[in-house]
């Protein structure tokens, strides 16, 4: 019919490499919808989400070959117009299929790992492009991967020839005479394909979320959209309306004086009874992917953390602590600020609007403060964080005589040492932060620790509770192994009788801890954010075991009454040691997914910001213990409340910072 029609040969081959694409497409969405569907989702249930992908698959292929089919206004452009233009035209395919291959191998790693589709957060890691990069050559065949993708990619160069060839063999008989009418015909067509819709309004990346539903919503979703719409999402957004309206619920959640007519959240806090004079040192160590079902303190039978777990016994230690998200820049951003970093698809240290905050380190005067790391702060701009501390003493790779093992520079057992011989030279009272990296991809187990001793398990037993890999399960055992060596090595220093150890995991990890946990921390991802927190001094703290639902951002106010000085606090953190302290909970945040929640000591409550979806989970059993009028008078009440919390967080980033305070 194209023939008999007389359509241009350039028109014929677009419509050739549109079906190519297509298919391209729909076999991706098909192989996402099989390699990662929940159990309860049959291939009936998501025919409406390939029917709306499509529509997406649709615009993206029409804005790929708009400027081929805009050639036909250049006669002498066209792909059969020279054997130059066919070679760039096809070399232009090729290029456009190795971005769309190298977006749909990034989406399939980035849905396997945390089950979403590739967003504009993953330019945060580009932001650290060197760093990220020679992580994932440690840690992953990249040059295979590369090698496979170059010759896919070859593949469909030479496909894209072998249509063009099979086009001009078809016309070699054929009297094609030039008419511009086809070509503003063809391309009106490819606009109302970017348009999207045959109404006045076009289709837009929220359509996909009419399915109440994240992995339908997310499987109609195409790698290119999502990416694309999300990169509006990287720039702090608050409502002075919508934090005044939730005030009174965050004033009552931190027992405020204030009103909502100032959104006044600073409190000065006095030294209470319990403060200790003795002006203790304070170390805190923020913990790398210190996930507590993974633990041995969990009951895990694997017992990665035996030496962890005894000084728990001795510590005041707290089993529901959770970090408001996952990641550890923004496990960082939280614990140092007591600010959940809800900004979406951009870390707040990375965010010049929500960079500079007030933190309670500061009230700790007379106090030298340190931060030792690793690697390099520049890394997730950590550095641009630290500056808010006055008078910092920042140690990174470059400052440490012990060699660098990988990536993320010297090794944790390294770190403790090198820091504790700087501690050992002070005069003067010291808060220390000291930030691990061990446990995280290339799971690096320096040939230097002979004593470190390695088990082999089986893969099954692994995967049962918890470990994807013996890789992973030997680096978390390491953690644990370099947590030994520190106190060991601290126990015979003068600092350490007056000494408060912290350790607080900067973010869980997901994966099945249904051997340990109800089947809300694995289904819905809460092991994502539980972590372990820890107060250890033997000599100025009785053991404690505390199970309420605390959070990462609870932290720096703790310890700060556990000082004989006032402190200014002026965010959502709670000291956790308070005799009339309120309620228990902790605000969760899983940014690509757009769900927002709140943990308790009895449930999980779940709202999704993009659409009207509500979850509300035992977190203790696996069957509810309410009624139903129960049910939905708990609902009614969180809901609320995790609102106000998100929507407060959001005003604080951009409203806590230094010079508001000032």
């Amino acid at each position: 019919m194209l023939l008999k029609w007389r359509v241009p040969k350039t028109i014929q081959w677009v419509v050739k490499l549109f079906i190519i694409f297509l298919i391209i497409f729909t076999l991706f969405r098909l192989s996402t919808y099989l390699a990662f569907r929940p159990k309860t989702v049959r291939i009936t249930d998501v025919i409406p989400s390939f029917f709306l992908g499509v529509l997406f698959d649709v615009r993206w292929i029409c804005i790929t070959l708009l400027p081929v089919l805009a050639s036909g206004f250049i006669p002498n452009f066209t792909p059969y117009s020279s054997a130059n233009a066919k070679r760039f035209w096809t070399s232009y395919m090729a290029l456009v299929t190795f971005v769309m291959m190298f977006f749909f191998g990034a989406d399939y790693g980035h849905f396997a790992y945390v089950n979403t589709r590739l967003n504009a957060s993953a330019l945060n890691f580009a932001e650290d492009a060197k760093i990220s990069i020679e992580m994932l050559w440690q840690s992953y065949p990249l040059f295979w991967i590369l090698l496979a993708l170059i010759a896919v990619v070859c593949f469909f160069y030479w496909l894209y020839q072998r249509a063009h060839k099979t086009v001009e063999n078809k016309n070699n008989d054929q009297s094609i005479v030039y008419r511009r009418r086809w070509y503003v015909l063809s391309i009106a067509f490819l606009l109302i394909g970017i348009y999207g819709s045959f109404t006045k309004k076009p289709l837009v990346w929220q359509d996909a979320f009419v399915f109440n539903d994240n992995f339908k919503s997310y499987l109609a979703l195409n790698p290119l959209e999502n990416f694309f719409t999300t990169l509006g999402f990287r720039k702090p957004e608050m409502e002075d309306r919508k934090a005044r309206e939730y005030f009174p619920v965050v004033a009552d959640f931190l027992q405020l004086d204030s009103n909502a007519s100032t959104l006044d959240y600073n409190r000065l806090v006095l030294p209470a009874s319990r403060a200790l004079e003795s002006k203790p040192n304070i170390v805190l160590v923020i913990c790398e992917s210190f996930s507590m079902y993974k633990s041995s303190m969990s009951g895990n039978p694997l017992n990665a953390t035996p030496y962890f777990s005894s000084l728990c016994n001795d510590g005041i230690f707290f089993n529901r602590c959770f970090s408001p998200h996952f990641g550890t820049a923004r496990g960082v951003f939280a614990t140092l600020t007591g600010i959940p970093d809800v900004q979406l698809s951009k870390f707040s240290s990375r965010n010049v609007e929500s960079i500079n905050q007030h933190t309670i380190i500061n009230s700790f005067e007379d106090y030298e403060k340190f931060y030792f790391i690793g690697g390099s702060s520049e890394f997730n701009n950590y550095r641009g964080l630290l500056q808010n501390i006055k008078g910092l003493h920042l140690y990174e790779e470059k400052d440490f005589s012990s060699p660098k093992v990988n990536v993320w520079g010297i090794s944790d057992k390294n770190l403790f040492l090198e820091a504790s011989k700087v501690l050992t030279k002070q005069t003067k009272p010291f808060f220390a932060v000291i930030q691990t990296a061990d446990n995280h991809r290339p799971y690096t187990i320096p040939e230097e620790d002979k004593d470190f001793v390695k088990r082999d398990l089986p893969k099954d037993t692994l995967l049962k509770y918890g470990f994807l890999s013996l890789d992973e399960y030997h680096a978390f055992c390491y953690t644990d192994y370099a947590f030994r060596k520190f106190i060991e090595v601290a126990q015979q220093q003068s600092y350490f009788d007056n000494t408060i150890f912290v350790f607080v995991g900067d973010h869980g990890v997901a994966g099945n801890a249904t051997a340990l946990y109800p089947n809300a921390w694995t289904n819905q991802r809460l092991s994502d954010e539980h972590v372990p927190l820890l107060l250890y001094s033997p000599k100025l703290l009785l053991p404690q075991q505390r199970s309420e639902a605390v959070s990462q951002i609870d932290v720096l106010p703790t310890i700060a009454g556990l000082v004989h000085q006032p402190y200014l606090n002026t965010t959502l953190g709670r000291d956790l040691l308070h005799p009339h302290k309120k309620e228990n909970g902790a605000f969760i945040i899983h940014h690509d997914e757009g769900m927002i929640g709140l943990v308790t000591d009895s449930y999980y409550f779940i709202k999704n910001i993009r659409f009207n979806q509500e979850l509300l989970l035992p977190v203790t059993d696996n069957i509810p213990g309410w009624t139903k009028p129960q049910e939905d008078s708990i609902r009614k009440v969180a809901s609320v409340k995790t609102s106000a919390l998100y929507e407060t967080a959001k005003w604080m980033l951009v409203h806590n910072n230094v010079k508001s305070l000032n």
